[in-house]
């Protein structure tokens, strides 16, 4: 019988599903919202490829978890196995790395943008379609800096865990990404 899990941290269940299976469903539980809205961000994937895609991520937690040092983020792990899978579901679909934001779009810029002004610009559909395509014209390594930074909320660290990059270099990623997207987006408001 599984006991009130509300408290326990995700390293606590993973201690847990070592010794028993059904604490498994538990972490599925809590991440699939979590890695579905990631996956949906990150691609055009359809609903069947996400279900696919989310399957394929959690066998791989899984069958690793054994392998999983409880010392360290249970999180960044798994974001770390979702993110190695995202890249090859696009290999294997021979698919460009797209961002999907839609009613997200006016988020970034509020989250990225210090002059309040041009928040209030990018109000209309055509502007959060430009916002999107300015995203996706970021290079592969801007774009993921920015989604999990001001769309899943992770700290320098655990972003450095995700990608396996110093978080000195993260930092950088996300200053030179801010002012690429500022720049873009201020080039276009003067245009309207």
């Amino acid at each position: 019988m599984l006991q009130d899990t509300g408290q326990l941290s995700d390293e606590a269940i993973v201690i847990e599903c070592k010794k028993d299976s059904e604490y498994f469903a538990l972490l599925v539980d809590r991440y699939v919202p979590k890695l579905t809205r990631y996956i949906r961000r990150r691609s055009l994937a359809t609903s069947d490829d996400i279900e696919d895609l989310l399957q394929n991520i959690f066998i791989k937690v899984y069958r690793n978890l054994n392998d999983y040092d409880t010392t360290l983020l249970f999180s960044s792990w798994i974001y770390r196995i979702a993110h190695n899978e995202m890249i090859d579901w696009y290999r294997r679909e021979k698919r460009r790395a797209t961002l999907s934001l839609d009613d997200d779009a006016q988020d970034i810029v509020t989250k990225l943008m210090s002059d309040d002004d041009l928040t209030t610009r990018f109000s209309n559909e055509e502007q959060k379609k430009y916002i999107i395509n300015t995203l996706n014209g970021l290079d592969e390594k801007y774009k993921e800096i920015l989604l999990l930074r001001f769309f899943e909320e992770k700290s320098y660290e655990e972003i450095a865990d995700i990608l396996k990059i110093p978080a000195g270099t993260v930092a950088v990623r996300i200053n030179r990404a801010k002012k690429q997207l500022q720049k873009k987006i201020a080039d276009y408001g003067t245009n309207i």
